[in-house]
């Protein structure tokens, strides 16, 4: 009986053994389980966080492909164009994701790197032009001057009206073409090519007044307060700075309307203020003639337009070159007003009015208007040259040549008639130094044609006969006056002998 129970609680004890075994059997499979469950979750998650990487690359690629297309078909052209018109304003990143980043950097110092590399060729290139335009505009000049000196003397050699008109002409038109080529040569580097002496600033603006079609609207008043003279070195770019902004002047203005012109005298200098009653100048016009003007930026002939306005460029060599200052604003007569500003030291001087006058033909100042009159038949401020030249003009029919050359905005206008033109010598800006020269004879009235005169200065070898006047010039008839002025063409003392002594000579063999 013993052994039953005993059995009996072996067997419980076996399956108690058994059934703690199983527990733990199935605990450590559902640990396992479990843990399965959980790799098999993160490599899940690893996947679906590939995929999404995989695709956020994608875009970010496809991001990326856009923007340098963007940047090949709009940036770039923009850029290139913003190189030669600074006004255009060029695009930015196509997708604003990339501001900061090394997308964005990497294409702005691609686009960087070609600017510098377009601006780099562009100058090679335009340094390549302005050189064999400065070859050819020298040699040009050289030879228009050798057929300017040609003319001068055969305008001293016949008498004969008709011819000295035509000849007259002649040397106009060389002159209009001497002041394109002189001009163009300036802006590329060139210099001005003429050397003078000490001139009187009034004497430079009446100059500057002889090189340009409709020269007679110009009205100079001189108030200056001593004989101010520009130095023998500035001379020529000063004339060359006044010729260009008295034809801006007079191609942008209506034919009938003057242009005003004063000489001012300050406490470090002396100024030119050019005063036109036209169209005016927009205030980005304004802005780009003032860059221009200023001298400090290097001018390329592909940024003057096509075909290419050279006045103000070569006004703002001259500028950086020589030291004086010229400012553009608008008129207070509805126009542009221009100011050539030219500092005492080192450009100016005072001359001795005995020892070198001014012209016949300058603006005297008030001081010396309330001294000398105004001579008969000499319209102040509307003659055409700077005299001590012995050399007289004919009257000039209308020339064929452009007004305004170098004129910096608006198209020309068509040439209308204008009155009769004289000019006289080239050199004639810089009075030669000397004993001053008496007048020979009073001037002459003025005819009904209008034309101006000038009263001839004798050598001073000669002594000089007293001319007393004690009645007014008496009016002559525009065909009598025509007859004297064809006779004052020679410009020599011999042809005056002829005329008053009537000494034989062989005709059209004047030498003087």
């Amino acid at each position: 009986m013993t052994s039953i129970p005993a059995t009996l609680l072996w067997c419980l004890s076996a399956g108690t053994a058994a059934a703690v075994v199983m527990t733990f059997l199935l605990a450590r499979a559902r640990q396992g389980s479990q843990a399965l469950r959980r790799r098999l979750d993160t490599a899940e998650a690893r996947t679906s966080a590939a995929e999404r990487g995989h695709a956020e690359l994608a875009a970010q690629l496809r991001a990326t492909e856009d923007e340098l297309r963007h940047l090949a078909e709009a940036r770039l052209p923009d850029l290139a164009t913003s190189l030669a018109h600074p006004h255009v304003a060029v695009r930015g990143l196509r997708d604003p994701r990339f501001t900061g980043t090394d997308v964005d950097r990497s294409l702005t110092s691609a686009m960087d790197q070609l600017a510098q590399a377009v601006a780099k060729e562009r100058t090679r290139i335009d340094e390549a032009a302005q050189a064999t335009m400065r070859g050819a505009t020298t040699t040009i000049q050289a030879l228009l001057y050798r057929l300017q000196t040609l003319l001068q003397e055969m305008q001293h050699r016949y008498d004969d009206q008709a011819v000295a008109q035509d000849l007259l002409q002649a040397d106009f038109l060389n002159e209009q073409a001497l002041r394109r080529v002189q001009t163009t040569g300036v802006v590329c580097g060139a210099w001005p090519g003429l050397t003078r002496d000490d001139s009187h600033l009034a004497d430079l603006v009446v100059g500057a007044m002889s090189r340009l079609r409709g020269y007679e609207r110009i009205q100079v008043s001189n108030l200056l307060r001593d004989p101010v003279g520009v130095v023998a070195r500035a001379v020529e770019p000063v004339a060359i700075a006044l010729t260009e902004l008295l034809a801006n002047a007079l191609h942008h203005s209506h034919h009938e309307l003057p242009v005003a012109v004063t000489l001012q005298q300050g406490n470090r200098g002396a100024s030119v203020i050019v005063d036109d009653y036209g169209i005016g100048m927009h205030a980005d016009e304004i802005a780009y003639a003032t860059r221009l003007l200023s001298g400090e930026e290097q001018v390329l002939l592909t940024e003057l337009g096509d075909p290419p306005r050279s006045g103000f460029a070569a006004v703002g060599q001259l500028v950086r070159q020589y030291g004086f200052t010229v400012h553009v604003e608008s008129s207070p007569y509805g126009g542009v007003r221009a100011v050539v500003y030219i500092p005492g030291d080192p450009l100016l001087t005072l001359l001795d009015e005995t020892a070198q006058p001014m012209s016949a033909m300058a603006p005297l100042p008030p001081q010396m208007m309330h001294a000398h009159s105004t001579p008969l038949g000499v319209p102040q401020g509307m003659s055409s040259a700077m005299s001590q030249s012995t050399s007289q003009a004919a009257p000039l029919p209308e020339p064929v040549a452009g007004a305004g050359a170098g004129a910096e905005h608006a198209p020309a206008r068509t040439p209308e008639p204008e009155p009769a033109y004289t000019r006289e010598s080239e050199t004639a800006y810089a009075p030669e130094p000397g004993p001053a020269h008496a007048p020979d004879s009073a001037p002459d009235s003025a005819p009904d044609d209008g034309l101006p005169r000038r009263r001839r200065r004798r050598p001073a070898v000669e002594p000089e006969r007293p001319l007393p006047r004690t009645e007014p010039v008496a009016e002559r008839s525009p065909q009598e006056s025509a007859t004297r002025w064809a006779a004052l063409q020679s410009g020599t003392l011999s042809g005056r002998a002829e005329a008053e002594y009537r000494i034989p000579r062989p005709e059209g063999n004047d030498q003087g």
